[in-house]
């Protein structure tokens, strides 16, 4: 029952609804959730005398973290708002205990969990799709005053006040105002970091598939639709994760064994003809590229503004390089009548934790994604199995994207992220994986 309720929360994530106890509180319902579930898994593992406490690397950094994190409220001049923070990310982190408990050892398993996430990133993806199409059979202003009305059971009342007030939704490109995709995502840049994972993901399920003329194999459908989307959010941090996590997926396809070529020639030629649909979209000029190409203009506006952001988080972090400014407190340090909400952050993952949290913490961060990602390919290398090489370009693309936006603190993202660094199950002695399954 567990294993079905966790798969379903999966499909559920990017479309959950935001609970409103109070009129200024908004609680998305997976917080809820998560903790329930892990409840249940905990009572029945202690029932059964079967309580299994990951003993591994991952496990190791991730308390780290959350340990230098708890630590670095001493040091914040606001406590509340780091106290708030630090309740969301142990309102997620429980998720890890039931993914590894259940899933990590198992393969069969761990494919059909990835499924259902494939499953949730292609219904998103059609939504996102749908919802840019709706622009140009429907009035934009029109459009917008809508989708901020729909977007509110998803968000909360007050948190899509604040979207909207701070919003993200429309780009300029080549002097026309367009909608971006965002589906039920408070901006899209967290559609970004949704999708290039989702879609990774499904790339790695299609590539693992046995039989690839097999009818129900509809995963490079999913990746090819998600991947769409991906660049209908117009988000440059996401084309250069996803850019990165495909030549990575390629690059270690191609590496792997020369044979694979002629034992399943269909599946090279589909990756071959997304990393050639890729070129041609950056070759040819087109919104996409222009909105790409445009993150190398450094005189550009939004890069200005970038930039200068970077330099101000390397003085908050300069000034408090041990353990930061407290959680949550970042928008203090630069702006002391800063309220809760206000969007004022580093636009970098590294540098947020680093400056709220220390050095050493965003160090740890680092380290946890490397380690992830080296153990993920050094087993795709090893067993040919391309669910490990799904799971490491989509830490890349989230790697990559990081640095110019930050999303640890996304209910839809964090626990994505949390099951992929729960199914690296290599020893704390190294990068090697525990005997567990040969098929693992």
């Amino acid at each position: 029952m567990l294993e079905i309720l966790t798969k379903i929360l999966f499909l559920y994530l990017p479309f959950q609804i935001a609970l409103n106890p109070t009129e200024s509180v908004d609680l998305a319902s997976v917080r809820i959730i998560i903790p329930l579930l892990f409840l249940s898994w905990l009572i029945d593992a202690l029932k059964n005398k079967k309580l299994i406490i990951p003993a591994n690397l991952t496990f190791f950094l991730l308390i780290s973290f959350l340990f230098l994190t708890c630590f670095s409220l001493f040091f914040a001049n606001n406590f509340a708002w780091g106290v708030r923070k630090l309740i969301f990310l142990f309102s997620i982190f429980p998720l890890f205990f039931i993914v590894h408990a259940i899933f990590s050892s198992n393969f069969a398993k761990k494919l059909s969990l990835l499924k259902f996430v494939a499953l949730g990133g292609v219904f998103t993806a059609l939504l996102g799709i749908i919802q840019f199409l709706l622009q140009f059979a429907i009035p934009l202003n029109k459009l917008y005053s809508a989708w901020a009305i729909i977007i509110v059971p998803f968000l909360g009342n007050s948190f899509s006040e604040a979207v909207l007030t701070n919003p993200s939704w429309l780009v300029n490109v080549g002097g026309h105002t367009l909608l971006r995709a965002t589906a039920f995502f408070p901006d899209p840049h967290m559609l970004a970091f949704y999708l290039n994972i989702t879609g990774l993901i499904s790339l790695g399920i299609y590539f693992s598939q046995k039989e690839i003329n097999n009818p129900k194999n509809y995963y490079l459908l999913f990746a090819l639709t998600i991947f769409l989307a991906s660049f209908l959010t117009f988000s440059r941090g996401g084309y250069l994760g996803l850019i990165a996590g495909l030549l990575f997926f390629g690059f270690f396809t191609f590496k792997s064994k020369l044979k694979y070529f002629f034992y399943n020639t269909k599946r090279i030629i589909s990756l071959i003809f997304i990393l050639m649909t890729l070129g041609l979209i950056l070759a040819i000029p087109n919104p996409v590229s222009n909105r790409l190409f445009s993150s190398f203009n450094l005189s550009e506006g939004s890069n200005v503004g970038r930039l200068q952001t970077w330099h101000q988080s390397l003085e908050v972090i300069s000034a408090n390089p041990i353990l930061g400014v407290g959680l949550g407190n970042y928008s203090l340090a630069i702006r002391p009548s800063a309220n809760y909400r206000e969007p004022i952050y580093s636009h970098n993952t590294f540098l947020d934790i680093a400056a709220e949290t220390g050095v050493l913490n965003a160090f740890i961060w680092l380290v946890l994604f490397l380690f992830a990602i080296i153990s993920f390919t050094r087993n795709f290398i090893k067993d040919n199995n391309f669910i490990q090489l799904g799971l490491a370009s989509a830490l890349i693309a989230f790697s990559i994207h990081s640095l110019f936006e930050t999303a640890i603190f996304s209910v839809h993202i964090l626990p994505l992220i949390i099951l992929v660094l729960s199914l690296n199950h290599a020893t704390i002695y190294g990068i090697i994986p525990n005997k567990v399954s040969k098929k693992n």
